[in-house]
């Protein structure tokens, strides 16, 4: 087979208005459970942010790590609960989550970085007063099924301020923060939080441009079921008839909701994208076209159509 270099130098010369556009900008990406799953995936994803980081865009990886979570947590013989994609956490399912997520993830999740060339940093939203939590109060939740109840989620947190003076530090110093999705209060106490929580406030801390989300799917489907009803681009209004039919189920809801609420919240684009697909990331941010679904506010979503508001 004969490979055109042309196609090469075309695709970087498109390539580089974003390259302008995205310099010394900050992109905060939360890797899904699926991701750090398989070395071989997390391997080509450590690829693609050693790309980006070497254009000079400031990078943070989030992290938690659900599925490892329960499967561990079966092989100590908890069976998991979720409640409408969150994780109920007692005593014993903290210590399990503070293992996987603090420890052999976050440490797997530097390791390939480190192999391709970033100089990483692990992290909790302990450190250094990252994330300030307090512990969720009993709450009324719809479930996937449709029904209302009341749920405690034990040791789960909710977040109430982030410092990101520590990642401000280490971006600064050219590193790469990798930060496990826990977070703490000045009592001492370490809490759980959602990971996608924890992007979406860790992007608005930090201005950031934008919020991806690498996930094992392809995006927003209008029908789960169906690969080909992909939302490409959405904004609030056009995602609230769809949070209300209960197609965003299980964990693209908090996914979905954080996405509304850190594009209104002065982050310019978030994404949900397929981590596992090759060049995912790259296609998301250098292509017109994309690979997954563009969620952003009013304003963006007028700026990126050129719609002017006062029409």
């Amino acid at each position: 087979m004969t490979i055109d270099p042309t196609r090469g130098i075309a695709g970087l010369k498109g390539a580089l208005r974003y390259v302008r556009a995205y310099r010394d900008h900050v992109f905060v990406v939360k890797m899904g459970g699926d991701i750090q799953a398989d070395v071989d995936v997390l391997d080509q994803v450590a690829a693609q942010l050693s790309l980006l980081s070497s254009l000079g865009i400031r990078i943070v990886v989030v992290h938690g790590g659900g599925p490892q979570a329960s499967a561990l947590s079966r092989r100590l013989g908890m069976e998991p609960r979720m409640v409408a994609g969150r994780r109920v956490t007692d005593a014993d399912a903290l210590e399990v989550v503070k293992m996987v997520y603090a420890g052999v993830l976050n440490t797997d999740v530097v390791s390939a970085l480190r192999e391709n060339g970033i100089h990483a940093v692990g992290l909790t939203g302990v450190d250094g007063d990252l994330i300030q939590a307090r512990r969720r109060p009993p709450v009324e939740v719809r479930t996937d099924e449709g029904t209302v109840e009341t749920v405690d989620y034990g040791h789960v947190g909710d977040i109430e301020a982030v410092d990101p003076r520590v990642l401000n530090t280490l971006l600064d110093g050219r590193f790469v923060p990798v930060v496990a999705s826990l977070a703490g209060d000045g009592e001492g106490n370490i809490y759980n939080v959602n990971a996608d929580t924890v992007a979406e406030a860790i992007a608005v801390a930090l201005k950031a441009h934008k919020l991806i989300y690498m996930t094992g799917v392809t995006g927003v489907l209008r029908d789960r079921n169906d690969p080909s009803s992909l939302v490409t681009f959405a904004d609030p209004d056009d995602l609230e008839g769809l949070m209300a039919s209960g197609a965003l189920a299980g964990g693209m809801r908090p996914k979905v909701e954080a996405c509304i609420r850190a594009a209104t919240n002065g982050v310019e684009r978030t994404h949900i994208i397929d981590g596992r697909a090759p060049d995912a990331l790259l296609l998301e941010v250098f292509t017109g076209s994309g690979t997954g679904t563009m969620i952003v506010g009013r304003k963006e979503k007028a700026t990126y159509l050129g719609v002017d508001l006062a029409d």
